[in-house]
């Protein structure tokens, strides 16, 4: 944060204020009696948990006291320094609470009060207006009524940060003009709207209201606050655009909104904020372009529009400010807009720039060679834009350089060595997904030491990187999909001590892993790894295990070691899916550590569901594709925060238990597909609100299907659902990694397929190769929302419902193999998006709908007639096709 130079009045007054604090503990001057007593008042009010006012006794010398400061020479009280040392918001042991009692008012050449930090929630104060103006609560019991701010003539500095301040529901009457206090602190309460009465303080040169919960428009009424020279409103919740009034501050050198909701565009009356040197708008929602005369602001170092609605060419935006900052400007972060057009040349004027941050907008064109004229660049964000071209290697001359994003773009080309020739300083190195060749020589020694280096999609050669073996102090690496095929080295398993996250996914490493002794995330999944599973140990230097994915390899073996003996303590997502691992789930996952996400599908898993399993921190269960068996536990029940369960493709009996609909309320996923369970679907299964994708296809399931799916309503509606948790998310101070986590494997349109990041957009029911009777329920027809239904292979009679026309959504619809009659619905012609479609083998009789995408689908013209028995439409479709063909030849002949 750049430091900010103030008035000259102001800064004569806050260098006395230092001054005495220094001079204080020479003086021989006894404080003053009448004032001593108002401090022990003032005390005895209070609540003092920690005894931090202990020295402030009767008889003694009120300048030696804790948090007093007296005036070296006349021994005044000049300020009253309370915040406590433990902390914010009051929770600190040693912080204040109790009531402030009146007898402050005595210290008249009190100018500078700090009440920050202290927990005055339940204030009881009298009416004292610089008080009452900062919104503190009143007691029933006024002691004074007319009390103004007059009564403290020589306050300069208040500070009352962090001490639950709430609004003040009385009427407040005016304050009277006055030009001595100077800064006002209000930042980290309670505060709903900006009090009115603050307008009156014309003195003011810094007022910061941040962290409170201000909502409505920003009052247009700071013209009357002429010396402004900071002011601070960030994160509060305010909706107006900037009014006029703040624009006129001419003597204003910062100004922070951030975090809010501010709208509108940006006014071209910013050009006359001509002292203004910090600019911080970010996390809005702003939009238009940026007017030229931002260009004005000669004096400007920060700004910072990240997070709003920007659309402009990022070419323009450097013009405007080149007009007079090419000197002055060391930040620019406008991330997250919708800026476009191409980097120029241009860049490289602003000697000074330091900081630059333009991640996730529509950058394009090639990084401009020109950016190895910024000496002072130290970091420098482009992520997440569609730059192309090559790496600049001029790169290598930004020797202050310590953070660089150039992820999710598409750079391509070869980096050398000499890239990096001169990154001595350089921490952060983010830049994957992108289309570049880096192998450098297997001698070379990196000039710098990075924490954090992403390198995914990069083509780093087949051996494994013998570079990162000096990089001592790295505990976060990406270099998943790098085309590495070597063994992984013993030196790089000894560094994982101080990893905090690793990511080797998506190579074709080979070898055995005998331990982990990583955390808080590492996935090796999709590598070429055998043997039996790795040990745990625990990590004292990186933290616990979190994240482990070993999935898509070729590990064998028992569970037994790995969950029983091993360090899983903290294991919030565990994936071992489609491996070779075999033997029965060992009972011994009551560990306490709270897993959430397990997934062990595609192995050869044997036996039962242990009962251990029933945890309630589980979110996700999947044990597709073993060789398990039984009747699922009465355990599972204990999982209420399921989102997904997959037993499917196992060898489990007995009758689906109604506790599914009575207890797992928060399933999205439930897939029982091709087991062996029978009896009739639960009525309670209709319970599942949250429910989008129910597959109990290839069982032995009979009965009718339930008419009160109609309360599925995650199916009834139209709007996109939302799996909460899907991703598992690496956040670091200057990193952050996101990890898809929530998946199903879903059988579509005949195919199966796994589903992850979309898989809240999915909805899919399928009863299919069971024993159903009956009708198909007209209540199908009402889940709006649905977009793939197989009912397939059953023993179905009656007619199709007319209401499944309704189903506007469907994309796939298999009815075949029943015993249904009659004609296919005229309202099938609503089915826009329907692309799969099969009545085959029923007994279906009358003419197709003249639906164009059913028409498309079968290949029939309209007059098409289906005939009785068990033709099937496709087979229908043939004869014509046949039949057309055969004209065609005749056709062709009689032209000859």
């Amino acid at each position: 944060m750049t430091i900010l130079t103030i008035s000259l009045f102001s800064f004569l007054l806050l260098i006395a204020s230092i001054c005495l604090s220094f001079c204080n503990g020479d003086s021989n001057v006894l404080c003053i009696e009448s004032e001593r007593d108002a401090l022990l008042k003032f005390k005895n009010d209070l609540i003092d948990p920690s005894n931090s006012l202990s020295s402030w006794v009767e008889g003694g010398d009120c300048c030696d006291w804790n948090g007093v400061v007296c005036h070296n020479s006349t021994a005044h009280v000049t300020q009253l320094l309370l915040a406590p040392p433990d902390g914010r918001q009051g929770y600190g042991r040693s912080a204040l609470g109790g009531k402030i009692n009146p007898s402050l008012l005595e210290l008249q050449h009190l100018n500078w009060l700090d009440l920050s930090n202290n927990n005055f929630s339940t204030i009881q104060i009298p009416k004292v207006q610089f008080l009452v103006t900062l919104g503190i609560s009143q007691s029933s019991s006024i002691l004074t009524s007319d009390v103004t701010l007059s009564n403290l003539p020589s306050l300069l500095e208040l500070h009352l940060s962090d001490c639950m301040l709430q609004d003040d529901t009385s009427p407040i009457s005016t304050v009277n003009s006055t030009n001595s206090l100077a800064v006002l602190d209000l930042s980290w309460n309670e505060l709903s709207s900006v009090l009115m009465s603050i307008f009156g303080l014309h003195g003011l040169v810094s007022i910061d209201l941040s962290y409170n919960s201000l909502e409505g428009p920003i009052p247009d009424y700071f013209g009357n606050m002429s010396f402004l020279e900071v002011v601070d409103s960030s994160f509060n919740s305010l909706n107006s655009s900037i009014p006029n009034s703040l624009y006129s501050l001419n003597h204003l050198q910062s100004l922070t909104l951030s975090f809010n909701d501010l709208q509108g565009e940006i006014s071209s009356a910013i050009g006359n904020l001509s002292s203004l040197i910090h600019l911080d708008l970010s996390f809005n929602e702003l939009q238009g372009k940026v007017p030229d005369s931002l260009g004005d602001l000669c004096k400007l170092k920060e700004m910072d529009l990240s997070s709003n609605g920007i659309d402009q060419d990022i070419s323009q935006i450097l013009l405007i400010l080149s007009t007079c900052c090419l000197d002055s400007l060391e930040s620019l972060r406008m991330s997250y807009n919708q800026l476009s057009g191409h980097l120029t040349d241009q860049l490289g004027q602003f000697k000074n720039l330091a900081y630059m941050d333009l991640a996730r907008n529509n950058i394009s064109g090639p990084i401009p060679w020109s950016i190895g004229e910024l000496s002072f660049l130290k970091a420098f964000d482009v992520s997440e834009n569609q730059l192309n071209g090559t790496f600049p290697p001029n790169f290598g001359q930004l020797k202050k350089l310590k953070a660089l994003y150039i992820g999710k773009n598409q750079l391509e080309g070869v980096v050398s060595e000499t890239h990096f020739s001169n990154l001595t300083r350089l921490k952060t190195l983010v830049a994957s997904e992108n289309m570049i060749r880096f192998e450098p020589n297997s001698s070379w020694i990196p000039p710098f030491q990075c924490g954090i280096t992403e390198l995914s999609q990069w083509h780093l050669g087949s051996k494994f990187p013998q570079w990162l073996k000096f990089q001592n102090k790295l505990y976060a690496l990406d270099i998943s999909h790098a085309g590495i095929s070597d063994v992984v080295p013993t030196w790089f398993l000894n560094l994982s001590t101080q990893f905090e996250y690793v990511n080797l996914y998506s190579n074709q490493l080979t070898g055995r892993i005998t331990y982990l002794n990583a955390g808080n995330i590492v996935d090796l999944s999709s590598n070429r790894f055998f043997g039996p599973l790795p040990r745990l140990l625990s990590n004292r230097f990186s933290g616990p295990l979190e994240y482990l994915s070993l999935s898509r390899k070729l590990f064998s073996g028992s569970l037994y070691e790995f969950v029983c003996n091993s360090s899983m303590t903290s294991m919030k997502v565990l994936l071992i899916d489609t491996n070779f691992l075999s033997g029965g789930i060992p009972d011994c996952w009551n560990l306490g550590q709270g897993l959430k996400f397990l997934n062990l599908g595609n192995n050869n898993l044997t036996g039962k569901i242990p009962s251990s399993l029933g945890d309630k921190s589980l979110e996700m269960l999947n044990l597709r594709n073993n060789s398990m068996l039984g009747e699922l536990p009465s355990t599972l029940q204990n999982c209420t925060n399921l989102v997904v369960l997959d037993l499917s493709k196992n060898h489990f009996s007995g009758r689906i238990p109604a506790w599914i609909g009575d207890k797992l309320s928060k399933l999205v996923v439930l897939s029982l597909r091709s087991n062996n369970f029978d009896g009739h679907i639960p009525h309670t299964i209709c319970s599942l609100q949250s429910l989008q994708n129910l597959d109990l296809g290839q069982n032995n399931i009979s009965g009718a299907i339930p008419k009160c799916f109609r309360h599925l309503t995650a199916m009834a509606t139209e709007e996109n659902q939302h799996i909460y948790y899907s991703e598992w998310l690496y956040n670091d101070a200057n990193a952050e990694t996101s990890i898809s986590l929530m998946g199903a494997s879903l059988v579509l349109k005949g195919r199966e397929d796994l589903y992850s990041t979309t898989l809240g957009l999915v909805t899919s029911i399928d009863l299919s190769a069971n024993s159903f009777t009956g009708e198909i329920p007209k209540e199908v027809g009402t889940l709006i929302g649905l977009l793939s239904l197989n009912l397939s292979r059953n023993l179905l009679t009656g007619n199709i419902p007319d209401n499944i026309g309704d189903l506007k959504l469907m994309e796939s619809l298999d009815l075949s193999m029943n015993h249904l009659h009659g004609g296919i619905p005229s309202s099938f012609s609503n089915l826009n998006f329907l692309n799969h479609f099969n009545v085959s083998h029923n007994n279906l009789t009358g003419q197709i709908p003249t639906a164009t995408q059913l028409q498309a689908l079968i290949t029939l013209p309209s007059w098409a007639i289906i005939s009785a028995g068990l033709l099937s439409v496709k087979a229908a479709a043939l004869k014509v096709f046949r039949l057309m063909l055969q004209r065609m030849e005749r056709a062709v002949k009689e032209v000859k």
